[in-house]
């Protein structure tokens, strides 16, 4: 969790706003600390919003998605979302960190990812796709956008500098996720359009099963070396991280339905309780009990 989170004394009780500039971005951190329904919120510019503490339930095209600690919410410029904060109080605020980045920036990154690490003909070029995405972080994700409060907030001589380079990566992290995203998905519909097509199904299909690394070699037609470069350029992990990452998100989609977490575990492939624990904390944060209770209770705002 973020946790060197910046806090005055607050002006309003609902979308309390301390801002921090920089030349292409800016940080604001928003405290609400009282129960509130479709609050508006909306940038011309990409806003990367973190969920810090609390919830909120964003009410976007025609959706009502759960919005919790341990994930992003990104929304393309002037895309309007309103939102719920269903759990605010006055000692327990609901808090949100929204990072704006100049649309500008973000095509300078995926510019020089289309040149250092141009994708497969059927995937097309590295680009921004301008519509709203809600995400679970990755531990690395989470430690950029610390690293990125402590920025902004300090007086460092070189705080410019460091801020710049911060923010193409997390520019970077939000074109491999689309990218990611758009990839599945197109394996899905035509398994057979190309070698990482052919393995991203082989490995969803068969989630509770170890991964046979010579086998993903066969159906890719490639050498180990190759097939693991080609395969981490895409997709942003080795095979065993993928399949380990898309375990734990059917075990999540799992345990929102009230399934045990005993079962859960064993269903998706992890041998022990233990193990599944450790990963499933490791990989959202809280442990699989908290995270389904957080999930099963219901939520009401008076």
């Amino acid at each position: 969790m973020i946790s060197n989170i910046i806090k005055r004394e607050p002006r309003t009780l609902v979308e309390n706003k301390i801002s921090f500039a920089a030349e292409h971005s800016e940080l604001g951190i928003y405290d609400t600390y009282q129960a509130a329904k479709k609050v508006d919120l909306r940038s011309d510019q990409i806003l990367f919003c973190g969920m810090v503490t609390g919830k909120k339930i964003m009410h976007i095209n025609g959706d009502n998605i759960e919005f919790s600690p341990h994930e992003s919410f990104i929304l393309a410029p002037n895309q309007l979302v309103k939102i719920d904060f269903p759990l605010a109080k006055l000692d327990s605020p609901t808090t949100c960190i929204a990072i704006e980045i100049a649309p500008e920036r973000v095509q300078q990154v995926s510019d020089s990812l289309n040149n250092c690490t141009p994708m497969l003909q059927d995937f097309g070029e590295w680009q921004y796709n301008p519509t709203a995405l809600h995400t679970h972080h990755s531990e690395q994700t989470q430690q950029l956008l610390t690293r990125i409060v402590s920025l902004y907030s300090e007086n460092n001589p070189d705080r410019a500098y460091l801020i710049d380079l911060a923010i193409n990566e997390l520019s970077a992290r939000l074109l491999r996720q689309q990218s990611r995203d758009f990839i599945i998905a197109h394996s899905a519909k035509d398994p057979e359009a190309n070698q990482i097509n052919r393995v991203i199904q082989y490995i969803l299909g068969n989630l509770s099963l170890p991964i046979d690394i010579d086998h993903l070699c066969k159906i890719a037609l490639m050498g180990r070396t190759k097939f693991f470069n080609v395969f981490k350029n895409h997709l942003g992990c080795t095979p065993i991280a993928f399949q380990q990452q898309e375990r734990l998100k059917l075990a999540a989609k799992l345990l929102e339905k009230g399934v045990q977490i005993t079962e859960v575990g064993f269903e998706v492939g992890f041998l022990s309780s233990s193990h599944f624990s450790k990963a499933f904390k490791c990989f959202f944060g809280q442990s699989p009990k908290f995270y389904q209770m957080s999930k099963l209770k219901p939520q009401i705002i008076n």
